[in-house]
């Protein structure tokens, strides 16, 4: 068994820069912990330059694997990077942000390692034995189950905004540039286009006006986009009216998006496990319901029991008023 001291590196990688900073938070702490070294590892074509920023949030180390064949993300040739540093550098703890990319990185590469593989960990921590203690939701929300992997290395993605951005300080960091032989990619990216999105993703948003089932036509989010924008904040929706009603097509909840705002107000929206364990991380929580038994008035800050298409309106022109006298 390994002792304090023989421990290898703790080392994290994801192609999201904000997801990428938030890991290597988490990851200097269970550095620290083992007392080991913190490294980063950065992918990609003439990103030589993104390193040194990395040093300024806790890495002691950044490997680089600078090559025209990753620009694109393919990802034979990215796992193939992944691969020959993990055995040429053979770090114990490796982690990863839980992007659609990142997840199948990490999963091919726990597979070529013969290795474990624990995904979206909201915990993360380091045992008596030097281990680390890997939690994930399961069972809709309604418990954590803590894992542990026998081989080195071992492998846990992160959900955005699970641990908070480290203080950014000027650091003095090795950068490290290493040739890895790369696999040929199988796929060919022919073209691509960008996808209408918000200018500000729902993750970072700092107030989010979340509808359910509540709202009985897709018009009439009309009323919570106002309310938002009178907050400066963001629209999002539940499940069922992406799923099943096909209204929109990104949802907040437990298989949607995870999210951490100062503010969130919940209009309509009954509150089923599986949405609350996206929102449960909120600072202050505001639910709007004419069902006073809603399960969603359990975890809320503030519950308001009446009709939201009464209650929305009054609230955004208060709040319209308010804040043009403050």
């Amino acid at each position: 068994m390994k002792t304090v001291g023989q421990h290898g590196e703790v080392w994290a990688f994801s192609e999201n820069r904000d997801l990428m900073i938030e890991l290597l938070g988490k990851g200097n702490e269970l550095a620290q912990k083992l007392q080991t070294k913190l490294a980063a590892v950065l992918l990609g074509h003439e990103v030589e330059k993104e390193a040194k920023e990395f040093t300024g949030y806790g890495a002691c180390k950044v490997y680089v694997v600078d090559d025209p064949m990753l620009e694109n993300w393919s990802s034979e040739s990215c796992v193939s990077a992944l691969t020959y540093l993990v055995r040429q550098y053979k770090p114990e703890i490796f982690l990863f942000g839980s992007t659609r990319k990142g997840k199948e990185f990490a999963s091919r590469l726990a597979m070529r390692l013969e290795t474990g593989c624990v995904p979206d960990c909201t915990h993360l921590s380091i045992d008596d034995n030097g281990r680390l203690l890997m939690g994930r939701v399961v069972y809709g929300g309604n418990a954590v189950a803590t894992q542990f992997c026998r081989v080195d290395p071992q492998i846990a993605t992160v959900p955005p905004r699970v641990f908070e951005k480290p203080t950014y300080k000027k650091g003095e960091g090795e950068v490290i540039r290493v040739e890895a032989k790369l696999e040929e990619p199988r796929t060919e990216v022919v073209e691509v286009k960008e996808i209408e999105a918000p200018k500000v993703k729902i993750e970072e948003a700092k107030v989010v006006v979340a509808g359910g089932r509540g709202l009985e036509k897709k018009e009439d989010f009309k009323i919570l986009d106002e309310l938002a924008e009178t907050l400066r904040g963001q629209v999002a929706y539940t499940r069922p009216l992406c799923e099943d009603r096909k209204w929109f097509t990104d949802w907040v909840g437990l298989s949607g998006h995870t999210i951490k705002p100062v503010l969130y107000i919940g209009c309509g929206i009954s509150g089923v496990i599986q949405h609350v364990a996206g929102i449960r991380d909120s600072k202050i929580i505001v639910a709007i319901n004419k069902d006073p038994e809603a399960p969603i008035f359990e975890i809320t800050d503030y519950m308001v029991i009446g009709d939201l298409y009464e209650i929305v309106p009054a609230l955004a022109v208060a709040l319209k008023k308010l804040l043009k006298t403050g």
